[in-house]
């Protein structure tokens, strides 16, 4: 039995992946649980496996956001981002970005620990060899915006200048890789959910309408919701049955806000 589009499993993501062609995927978005910082229902993963059949069914030029961060434990930070990331370029990713998404809120801080408070994660961006999709969002004002600059591009072969170019700078340059975001989903009855519009300026960035996108650790369905506002397909693993009855009422409750039911 192969996967079908547009729907939730509630298994095991490997379950779900060992159904998967190769090649199949074009951009997973996702934020699995790490350390001891998230119990989940008290589910845990196998991280290598997990990562070798993402590699498998992750189609080329494909990518592969991973948002996590590091509990510190007896007074060190784990690693285990880092960690991650080297395995999965072990796997044969590329380490297209490091990205950092700043949260809007963490954790009470006791300043005595002696560190300063910790408010964000790691977006790993991992491509199957050159992301076959960049759709940079372009997001900060130039000041010069409009002006036009001469330009002169060095010397030819010969040693020769070249001809001066006029270059008229643009309005918007690409945005920063660290990403802030208010929390836009508030009151959902799940432990760790990302904002709605971090997986959404993901999916825009690294996706077309009509590709497929992946959350192998669905939990509250943001990755499904962004996914059917930008015309993309989507799939969904989520382990926990009331997990899976969330992400059912918050995609129903989108569907009908986009007058999709």
């Amino acid at each position: 039995m192969r996967v079908e589009l547009n729907k939730i499993y509630n298994e095991d993501c490997i379950q779900t992946m060992n159904r998967m062609p190769d090649n199949f995927i074009d951009l997973t978005v996702t934020s699995p649980p790490y350390d001891n910082l998230r119990t989940y229902n008290g589910y845990s993963f196998d991280f290598e496996t997990i990562a070798k059949e993402l590699y498998r069914v992750t189609k080329q030029g494909g990518v592969v956001v991973w948002i996590v961060g590091d509990a510190t434990i007896k007074g060190s930070e784990t690693g285990t981002s880092f960690k991650q990331a080297l395995y999965f370029i072990e796997c044969g990713f590329n380490l297209h970005d490091t990205m950092i998404y700043e949260k809007p809120n963490c954790y009470a801080f006791d300043s005595r620990q002696g560190r300063y408070k910790n408010i964000f994660e790691y977006m790993f961006i991992f491509s199957k060899g050159k992301p076959k999709t960049h759709n940079l969002i372009k997001d900060k004002p130039v000041k010069s915006a409009g002006k036009v600059f001469n330009s002169t591009k060095g010397r030819d072969k010969n040693g020769n200048l070249r001809k001066n170019n006029n270059v008229t700078a643009l309005d918007f340059q690409v945005k920063y890789n660290i990403w802030k975001f208010s929390n836009d989903a508030r009151g959902t009855k799940h432990p760790a959910i990302f904002p709605e519009q971090l997986a959404n300026d993901h999916i825009i960035s690294w996706s077309n309408e009509n590709d497929i996108v992946y959350d192998c650790f669905m939990g509250s369905g943001t990755t499904a919701i962004a996914a059917i506002k930008e015309n993309r397909n989507y799939i969904g693993s989520e382990i926990s049955k009331e997990y899976c009855h969330i992400i059912e009422e918050r995609i129903n409750n989108h569907k009908k806000q986009l007058k999709l039911l």
